[in-house]
């Protein structure tokens, strides 16, 4: 097996400034194979990712006014290189694209973990009642934190490190994911400052809908301070009934006054499905020695995805594609293209707002991203909904 190293992946994000975020990733996929990924080399030489500098759609930093449907790359870097597109190997049905966390971690890598559980656990403390806020004991109670279809359990893992943290726990079907997460805590956490930290994260293969009810209790009622969906991940849930035992099991778990807080589309999106518009990005790769050699190309979902306006469940054409030039190609034989229709359901805050209350989840805030200074309907900046809802 090859020795895993830690690969800096820098990346340029399109907000009102652009920022540089340093995160950590271990290796694209190949072969799932121990913890769920096999180093690329070519001959003994590792790759290094630079991170997309190139966004739009709804899951770029900032909303745009107008939506980039082609992504095309610098091709000073390439030289006269031929590059290659390999065939994609196409698949339908969920349970693919999530199979592969190591490209999934990448893709989505551009996101500031750090501010953003900054903004959680802060958006959680100005829930608190002001006699639990003036209590000395809660001024110093840490926080139990349960993570829901985390997939790489990027945020847990960041909420780890701080001080306020005593333990997360992360959820999701994919068994890549959980195997992906739990070497990334093993790397990641040992080092960690404050002893006990690996020990108090873990990883739980489980269905969001029933994690914590009578079909199931794999998290203890009254366990969870905060529990988080996050990057969308609600949109799996395609009817309300999927709702209603995932919130009937979060509220199960949660400890008085405890909330959840939801990240989704914003709904100005649900308005404009009639004319669903492409969201891609790029990841450009380097090697060590900072020379270019391809691309990772994303698509999360493109112009002529068909919605259903009845059911509010639109099929995301989602996929990732390597090109790389002829010499790194020949080399790269194991990983194959993928391409894969999601089926996705966009909600709006009425929805949440009457589906929370069904299960004593109580709506308290809105934001327009993951970030306090972001108002829902700001129009220039507003391009998530964020809802925090607490238990009563």
């Amino acid at each position: 097996m090859l020795k895993f190293k830690e690969l800096i992946v820098t990346t340029s994000l399109i907000c009102l400034q652009y920022n540089t975020v340093i995160l950590q990733c271990h290796a694209l996929v190949l072969q799932h194979r121990n913890f769920g990924f096999q180093s690329i080399r070519e001959h003994g030489k590792m790759y290094s990712f630079l991170q997309a500098s190139r966004r739009s759609g709804a899951m770029a930093r900032k909303r745009k006014k107008t939506v980039n449907k082609s992504s095309s790359k610098n091709s000073s870097a390439a030289g006269s290189q031929k590059t290659v597109h390999a065939s994609p190997k196409v698949f339908h049905g969920q349970g693919n694209i999530y199979s592969l966390p190591a490209i999934y971690d990448l893709a989505f890598g551009y996101r500031n973990y750090e501010e953003e559980v900054n903004f959680l656990l802060s958006a959680h403390e100005d829930l608190l009642s002001e006699a639990e806020t003036l209590n000395p004991v809660s001024k110093e109670r840490k926080y139990d934190i349960l993570e829901l279809a985390a997939g790489p359990a990027r945020h847990s893992l960041t909420a780890m490190a701080m001080n306020q943290v005593h333990s997360c726990t992360a959820l999701d079907m994919s068994e890549d994911m959980m195997n992906y997460s739990e070497g990334l805590a093993d790397n990641e956490l040992v080092n960690v400052q404050e002893s006990g930290k690996r020990e108090n994260f873990k990883y739980i293969c489980g269905d969001m809908r029933s994690f914590s009810s009578g079909n199931g209790n794999l998290v203890p009622k009254s366990s969870m301070d905060s529990v988080w969906i996050l990057l969308g991940s609600m949109q799996h849930l395609l009817t309300n009934d999927d709702v209603i035992s995932c919130f009937q099991s979060v509220s199960n778990c949660l400890k008085k006054e405890g909330t959840v807080i939801i990240e989704l589309p914003h709904p100005r999106e649900v308005f404009t499905m009639g004319e669903c518009t492409r969201n891609s990005w790029e990841v450009p790769l380097e090697d060590e020695s900072g020379n270019d050699f391809g691309n990772l190309k994303i698509m999360w979902g493109d112009d002529d995805d068909a919605f259903d306006p009845i059911k509010q469940i639109r099929d995301f054409s989602v996929s990732f594609n390597l090109d790389m030039d002829t010499n790194n190609a020949q080399n790269m034989q194991d990983f194959h293209n993928l391409e894969q229709s999601v089926p996705m359901r966009v909600f709006t805050m009425q929805e949440i707002d009457a589906l929370g209350r069904i299960c004593g989840l109580i709506p308290r805030k809105t934001y327009g991203a993951l970030s306090q200074d972001v108002n829902i309907n700001n129009e220039e900046e507003a391009f998530r909904l964020v809802c925090v809802l607490q238990k009563t």
